[in-house]
């Protein structure tokens, strides 16, 4: 067993201005710890499987729901997203936002962007 950070870790781009260090990546678990620059967002997605928990490390995020709702997530908060939920996080502040993205099971392979599956 060896510790991770994002100074062992192999950092990746993702969306508009995001950057995302896996820490754990298991089939049944993936943490990865993100940055997402300022004015920056993603697609709406949703996962089949994948529950997620965003936490914020640093900053203010505003989760956007498909449906039209939006929550904001400060520093300190943590947000679940159930499977099936699509969803997409923005950084609607002047500074990079810090977060961490826990998938259970892992996401990977789990992202679609189309419409949801019934």
């Amino acid at each position: 067993m060896h510790p991770a950070s994002r100074d062992t870790q192999t950092a990746y781009q993702w969306g508009d201005g995001g950057v995302g260090w896996p820490l754990v990546e298991t089939e049944g678990l993936l943490v990865i710890e993100e940055t997402l620059a300022s004015g920056c967002g993603e697609k709406h997605h949703y996962h089949n499987q994948a529950a997620q928990c965003f936490y914020m490390l640093a900053g203010r995020a505003v989760m956007q729901f498909a449906e039209g709702q939006t929550v904001k997530i400060d520093t300190g908060m943590a947000l679940h997203i159930p499977p099936k939920t699509r969803h997409a996080i923005v950084n609607q502040t002047d500074e990079e936002i810090r977060f961490l993205v826990i998938s259970a099971p892992s996401s990977r392979g789990d992202r679609h962007e189309g419409e949801q599956d019934k």
